[in-house]
């Protein structure tokens, strides 16, 4: 599986402003409806992933699991990140579409 093209996607939503990261930023977006797609590290605690798994679907969000905490950071250029919201209906739709090809 190659997640390089979805992680250099983040990447650039990321530089463009339009992803926030952490648990509290990426449930916030998806509850205000500012988030288009929520990506939730593979290496997660299993309380935060069934946190998400149920909001995501409560709000009709689409929610995936991906990478590892390192990976998922690293693409943002920060710490480690168990979560994040990508903000921008384009990048989530080409994310998405990467994503699905799979």
């Amino acid at each position: 599986m190659n997640n390089s093209k979805v992680l250099s996607l983040i990447g650039l939503a990321t530089k463009a402003g339009k992803t926030v990261s952490g648990e509290f930023s990426t449930e916030k977006s998806v509850k205000s409806g500012k988030g288009f797609l929520v990506l939730v590290a593979e290496d997660a605690s299993e309380n935060t992933k069934k946190k998400f798994r149920n909001m995501c679907t409560f709000y009709e969000v689409p929610l995936y699991f991906l990478s590892d905490k390192e990976a998922l950071g690293r693409a943002m250029g920060k710490e480690f990140r168990a979560s994040l919201a990508v903000q921008d209906e384009n990048f989530a739709k080409a994310i998405l579409k990467v994503l699905e090809e799979r």
